[in-house]
């Protein structure tokens, strides 16, 4: 979806200009585009402190950025091939407890925050609408 157009009309001979769907749409999309960056990270630093075996619980670690819904949301988590990805981050009795995807979130609030003020903080201005960006907002 592109940038909305700002809406001009005249009453009683004064000229208003409405940005109220713009500035909506640049809220929605900058959002998006903040949680798909603190996405990347939580999943890097995920893979840093996962138990290695075959590698395969690393390779499956993903997040999603739903925007469905009217405001978006983030999930990171592992994909059905990393299955046993939940022991580790639980534990079971013969796997002990790393919880390497909730320590990762929990160690990385600083900086996660400091991704988000980037993003939100440029609300309203001129370099907001470069920051938007309509790609993919899953992966890794």
């Amino acid at each position: 979806m592109s940038l909305p157009k700002s809406v001009k009309f005249t009453k009683n001979g004064v000229e208003y200009l409405s940005n109220c769907d713009r500035l909506q749409y640049t809220i929605k999309e900058l959002t998006r585009a903040a949680l798909r960056d603190t996405g990347k990270y939580v999943c890097k630093m995920t893979r840093k402190k996962v138990r290695r075996r075959t590698g395969r619980l690393a390779k499956n670690t993903q997040y999603w950025v739903r925007s469905k819904q009217e405001i978006p949301d983030l999930q990171v988590g592992f994909k059905p091939g990393g299955f046993y990805g939940l022991y580790q981050e639980i534990g079971t009795v013969k796997y002990k407890k790393i919880a390497a995807l909730s320590d990762s979130t929990e160690s990385g609030v600083a900086e996660i925050q400091k991704i988000q003020q980037q993003y939100l903080s440029a609300v309203g201005t001129e370099s907001a609408e470069s920051m938007i960006d309509e790609g993919e907002y899953q992966g890794e």
